[in-house]
């Protein structure tokens, strides 16, 4: 089974998002998709748009 945890959140929309991970909030889409992506390489995680104001990184392992 896999394991996997949810390592932080990037979103446009503050009040949409909560819990433990770390939040970002961003001022537009194309800083949303840059921090993103930026923090996929730093985490070593997988980048996952759960809306299209919202992306998720995880990191996956088996």
């Amino acid at each position: 089974m896999s394991d996997q945890k949810i390592l932080a959140i990037v979103t446009l929309e503050k009040e949409r998002v909560a819990g433990g991970s770390p939040i970002f909030v961003v001022d537009n889409r194309e800083e949303l998709e840059r921090q993103a992506f930026t923090l996929e390489k730093i985490l070593d995680a997988m980048v996952h748009e759960v809306a299209p104001t919202t992306f998720i990184l995880v990191r996956h392992s088996d």
